[in-house]
């Protein structure tokens, strides 16, 4: 009656504007508004109470902008201008072309927008929102329905009588129906069918209801199973351990979710690892191939000197000691590479044998001055010597610190090549530290390879054209020198304005028992 009551409500508002057909359609579009609800609540889990009648509401609003109220338009309750300029003029708001959406008949045109502001609605104040127990319960139910293998049987608890639920049965499905269940049911448990013994627990009680409920509905079923059935409620324990369980899904959870992290964490240190190992292994490739070029260099000039001197015994003397000369500087050339390489090793094996002592700094660092003075004046280089008046003596080795002083003035003296070349060693006091800097104005060092030059097995320059003489380990030596009595080396320099190194060593020596600085070359 109130269907009728509203249809001839309908058709007495919109007159003779629209056929008995049209008025169907449009009480069609206004039923396809439960859909979303409908659907969502049978797939989606996620779906909200909230979020169904915030999407009816939505979907019911557009179905009366952009049919009802058309309707009523072309019946003359409301204006004309309603449909053909929109509310207050806004043409976007046509009720017959939203949004600028025309050339599509009414029906067309009101499903599409009240569809997708139903459907919007619903699954936006669904994801925002919260569900209550109930609503996840019951979705739960309904959209697991087919992945539940004997769920609700498990929270069901009672008592039932196995005659009389078979007689239920069979009442609606058949005898042969409700006999074949029961067979599955006594087979299950080592019995056979009929069996006056065989016992109606949970799991039979649950697939009869399943049973009926394909024939008369869930509700139906529900309430035959009911009514041959004492169910009784879960005792507090057993909700309890309900809870328990639940509990214990969630710790597990989280250890997984906790171990998955650990996994990941290890996973990207092994790829560090592995490309660091892949790192140092090309830097001894190249390592390999630097020194073996260096020492067939001196050795290839032995050879070729001393072939001479064994084929032409009646060389002339001057000769003879000039090629000897060449033989000499070459095998101390071979000398010092070898040494270095063992030094390394030593230094990295802990094997190294120190001698501490007062070191006094002026007197080591005008011997270092001394032992390079030829070197500097061969290259036309010019020397300079800054030393702060006073210095007090350093607790070092004095010939691993020399060996580092050699190394910086030789490299100074290797690089530079222009003709105003000049050098400057300085020490002074900084920061309760002994600061020795030693500088010079040649080509300098880019940023990216400040770092570099003091890793063992690199050398800065074209491998093939550019890189200088000697095997890169003096600066790696020296920072193992250096760091081993507690200091530090670093480098200063920009490309065309020279480059200035400088290490410290403390003033006073560890005390006892204090842990030595780690010895990296990094």
């Amino acid at each position: 009656m109130l269907i009728l009551l509203l249809g001839y409500v309908y058709f007495r508002l919109a007159g003779e504007a629209y056929a008995l057909v049209s008025i169907g359609l449009i009480s069609f579009a206004a039923v396809a508004q439960f859909a979303p609800a409908m659907l969502g609540g049978i797939f989606w889990k996620s779906g909200s109470r909230r979020g169904a009648l915030a999407g009816l509401a939505a979907g019911f609003g557009v179905w009366i902008y952009t049919l009802l109220l058309p309707a009523l338009a072309r019946s003359d309750w409301l204006p004309r201008s309603f449909l053909e300029d929109g509310p207050f003029g806004i043409e976007l708001l046509r009720p017959l072309a939203l949004f600028g959406l025309a050339g599509l008949d009414q029906i067309t045109h009101a499903m599409i927008w009240s569809m997708m502001a139903n459907a919007g609605a619903y699954v936006a104040v669904s994801l925002f929102d919260t569900q209550s127990a109930d609503e996840h319960r019951q979705a739960s139910l309904f959209v697991d329905v087919f992945r539940r293998d004997g769920g609700g049987a498990r929270l069901w608890r009672g008592t039932a009588s196995v005659p009389d639920l078979h007689a239920v049965l069979a009442r609606f499905l058949g005898a042969e129906a409700a006999d074949a269940l029961f067979a599955r049911y006594a087979r299950a448990r080592g019995r056979t069918w009929p069996d006056r013994a065989l016992e109606a627990d949970a799991d039979l009680v649950h697939a009869v209801e399943m049973q009926l409920a394909s024939a008369i509905g869930a509700s139906s079923a529900r309430i035959m199973v009911a009514a041959v059935a004492k169910e009784e409620a879960l005792t507090i324990d057993e909700v309890r351990e309900l809870l328990d369980e639940a509990s214990q899904v969630v710790a597990y959870s989280h250890q997984l979710e906790q171990k998955s992290r650990e996994l990941e964490q290890a996973t990207r240190e092994l790829q560090a690892a592995n490309e660091r190992l892949t790192e140092l292994d090309r830097m001894k490739d190249d390592f390999i191939s630097t020194v073996t070029h260096e020492l067939r260099t001196p050795l290839t000039s032995i050879r070729a000197f001393a072939e001479i001197l064994l084929d032409r015994p009646d060389l002339d003397v001057g000769e003879r000691q000039r090629f000897l000369g060449i033989i000499t500087r070459e095998t101390e050339r071979l000398t010092r590479m070898i040494n270095q390489v063992l030094d390394l090793a030593k230094l990295e094996s802990g094997k190294a044998e120190w001698t501490l002592s007062e070191v006094d700094v002026r007197a080591l660092i005008d011997d270092a001055v001394a032992s390079t003075s030829q070197l500097f004046k061969e290259k036309g280089i010019a020397l300079e010597a800054r030393i702060a008046p006073d210095l007090p003596p350093v607790a070092a080795d004095r010939d691993r610190i020399m060996q580092v002083l050699l190394n910086l003035l030789s490299n100074a003296a290797k690089f530079c090549d222009r003709p105003d070349a000049r050098v400057r060693i300085a020490a002074r006091i900084a920061d309760g530290h002994l600061r020795i800097d030693v500088a010079d104005n040649g080509p300098g060092i880019s940023a990216r390879d400040r770092e570099t030059i003091f890793e063992k097995f690199r050398q800065v320059g074209d491998t093939l054209t550019a890189k200088p003489q000697g095997t890169g380990l003096g600066l790696p030596i020296s920072r193992q020198i250096i760091e081993h009595f507690g200091g530090h080396i670093w480098v200063e320099s920009a490309p065309g304005r020279g480059s200035t190194f400088s290490f410290t060593l403390p003033l006073q020596p560890p005390r006892a028992g204090q842990d030595q600085p780690a010895l990296a070359a990094a």
